[in-house]
């Protein structure tokens, strides 16, 4: 069974092109054109064990809304691609982070409903030419987008860089454990019949 998708999207404001496996590690090139955005998919992919490919361009001479906020739309209609009729998968995942000062933690239900909670502070401060507010826009886009429950939940810390870095990296390892294959599984896990 392959676990792959791509996913191309071109608007007047973006211009997008997303290809996930789900089962391989090798390979992950990304470009968004925002260099700490390609920082946080390149932790994503590398602590997700998840081969990620990402070529982007939007109106960043506006600001960087449109495309974050895009990205976030493609990842999650990739992630519920190749999950397919998601046979066989865990469904839940959870992991705490730490990043030098600060405690992220992420859990999340491959359930079929979008829901994002996000409980996270930080300064109004830029990182760079970044704006921290735009996270929690990309969050809102991949859950909408996925069909996955996310609950973000920040502990304790200071440095904004830290925060985003430790959210990213247990996005990643908690969605890694929600979609590994159990062979306990038969169907989905769910009374249901489906997810």
């Amino acid at each position: 069974m392959s676990r792959r998708a791509k996913i191309i999207r071109k608007t007047t404001e973006t211009d997008i092109q997303i290809e996930i496996d789900l089962d391989k590690t090798a390979g992950s090139r990304i470009d968004t054109t925002i260099p700490f955005f390609n920082h946080m998919l390149e932790l994503f992919a590398r602590h997700g064990f998840f081969k990620l490919i990402i070529k982007s361009k939007g109106d960043t001479q506006i600001d960087d809304h449109h495309l974050i906020e895009d990205l976030g739309i493609c990842l999650g209609k990739a992630v519920g691609q190749a999950l397919d009729k998601k046979k066989g998968i865990s469904r839940y995942g959870s992991a705490s982070v730490p990043m030098d000062e600060c405690l992220c933690r992420v859990d999340l239900d491959i359930s079929g409903r979008p829901y994002l909670i996000y409980n996270v502070k930080y300064g109004r401060r830029k990182i760079g030419g970044f704006d921290p507010a735009l996270v929690k826009e990309f969050f809102k886009a991949f859950t909408d987008n996925s069909g996955i429950t996310l609950h973000i939940n920040f502990v304790y810390g200071d440095n904004g860089h830290h925060i985003i870095e430790a959210i990213f990296k247990a996005f990643a390892r908690a969605l890694r454990k929600a979609v590994t294959l159990n062979e306990n599984i038969k169907g989905v896990l769910s009374t249901k019949g489906s997810l």
